[in-house]
């Protein structure tokens, strides 16, 4: 039975005639200027700001709304379905919680509240390496909700293996690898309070509390904490890995193996022809190149060179129902949405997550309708128009 996401708008109203308005904005792009203002500097800073000057978070945006939606009349909408088959999984709705660090900096809930929030309205959560919460917590908080675990690929390989082992005994079905994080960007909203909440032992959870990365320390955590910060900032990240690397995932993780932030069309081919199960068409929010591509420029290119070998999600300027429709009218399969759940969980928690997601997908709902479409199958490049930058 399809779920009726659009029905959330007549709960708000409903809920008006008590005189009850919602908590937060139903206009998620207005999340990110109400957590400024209730937020610290620092934190803030984290999750919204970019590389360099921000040209490539603005580019994001430019290219979604350059592209515009050419709704279609008299069609029978009267019943919509949203849900969509993904790496062999059946979700409600082509959306899923994308992987974002250490959020106990955004709300003492963390990650906890955030997978919660994604199992009580059937989303999937995926969950970052660079989580405040172990990984097994975040699962025992999700009971038997999808979940899916983002690999910040270490120089280590025994930690590596130790947290796809990890991952995979605790209920995490689908590895999401990021590629484009093997060194941090230049970020001046955080270079500029010398801000890096890693520095601090926040966001190293699954480090500290792995075998495999405690066994590289001359003491335990708590007796010489900056030591194991320090161990952490050496093995985080590889910029040596190179595509036969990939055999090692595939040889260490029997599920879907996902390749995040692919931006172009031969990288695609790539990944395919390594095994892989699917790509994220992603510059990581425009946070690791300054001056890059917009993702949503570069999805149309990347669908069509994986074609039917890969299944091809996206995130990167995700703010409405209507930019999911773009994506997916573009190519996507499904979109990751990251800094907007972010924001909700910041200013209220885990009903702040909530209260996201029901927005989204309540816009996405009415949008396919009001285009023309009952199902996402019908959604594609017809729908949308480009429009002079």
């Amino acid at each position: 039975m399809a779920r009726h996401w659009a029905d959330f708008q007549y709960e708000i109203y409903l809920n008006g005639m008590t005189g009850a308005v919602p908590r937060l904005p139903t206009d998620l792009s207005r999340l990110e200027e109400l957590t400024e203002q209730r937020l610290g500097p620092g934190p803030v800073g984290y999750v919204a700001g970019s590389a360099g000057d921000g040209s490539t978070a603005r580019a994001n945006r430019a290219a979604l709304e350059r592209r515009r939606i050419v709704p279609r009349m008299l069609r029978d909408v009267r019943e919509r379905d949203l849900s969509v088959e993904v790496l062999g999984r059946s979700l409600p709705a082509p959306v899923a919680l994308a992987p974002v660090g250490v959020l106990s900096i955004m709300h003492p809930g963390a990650e906890p509240a955030a997978a919660r929030a994604a199992a009580a309205q059937g989303v999937p959560f995926v969950l970052s390496s660079a989580s405040s919460t172990p990984m097994e917590e975040v699962a025992a908080a999700m009971g038997d909700a999808e979940r899916w675990f983002q690999l910040y690929w270490s120089k280590d390989r025994e930690v590596a293996r130790s947290f796809l082992s990890r991952a995979r005994a605790a209920g995490f079905s689908v590895l999401v690898v990021t590629l484009d994080t093997p060194l941090l960007a230049w970020r001046p909203r955080d270079l500029d309070r010398a801000y890096l909440p890693f520095l601090h032992g926040v966001g190293t959870a699954n480090y500290f509390t792995d075998p495999a990365f405690r066994a590289g320390l001359a003491k335990p955590v708590q007796e010489d904490p900056n030591a194991a910060v320090m161990h952490f900032v050496n093995l985080f990240a590889d910029p040596g890995k190179t595509w036969p690397d990939l055999a090692f995932l595939r040889e260490h993780w029997d599920g879907p193996i996902v390749l995040k932030g692919v931006l172009h069309p031969d990288d695609a081919r790539l990944a395919a022809d390594a095994g892989m199960d699917g790509v994220v068409v992603s510059n990581h929010g425009g946070r690791q190149v300054a001056g890059s591509v917009a993702a949503a420029d570069a999805l149309p290119r990347v669908a069509a060179a994986a074609g039917d070998r890969l299944t091809v999600l996206f995130d990167s300027g995700v703010r409405s129902g209507d930019d999911v429709f773009k994506a997916l009218a573009l190519g996507a399969r499904a979109v990751l949405l990251g800094r907007p759940y972010v924001y909700g969980l910041g200013l209220d928690g885990q009903p702040g997550v909530e209260h996201v997601i029901r927005c989204l997908l309540a816009e996405l709902d009415l949008t396919l309708a009001l285009s023309g479409h009952a199902t996402l199958a019908t959604v594609g490049p017809a729908d949308l128009e480009e429009t002079a930058g």
